[in-house]
């Protein structure tokens, strides 16, 4: 857990650092989505799509997945976390 923090963490620190570079050469999001031939609302549109689309495989998956993990948990044997 404290290795996901740590990497979210500089995931942060790293997207605040060149946000602050590129306003400092004027340059906004739109400008760099401009650059790669997208709009804002064909952005948006782009993620409403993939989430529609990821968010029901996720939900398959996990109903095989969880129920597997939570018997592996309960049948381990004895112990510490070796």
């Amino acid at each position: 857990m404290w290795n996901f923090l740590v990497g979210l963490f500089k995931i942060v620190v790293i997207s605040l650092l060149t946000g602050a570079a590129l306003s400092a050469f004027d340059m906004s999001a739109a400008d760099v989505l401009a650059r790669i031939g997208l709009t804002e609302d064909k952005a948006l549109e782009l993620l409403q799509r993939g989430t529609a689309w990821a968010l029901p495989n996720i939900l398959l998956g996990s109903i095989i997945i969880v129920p597997v993990w939570l018997v592996m948990l309960l049948f381990r044997p004895p112990g510490g976390n070796q």
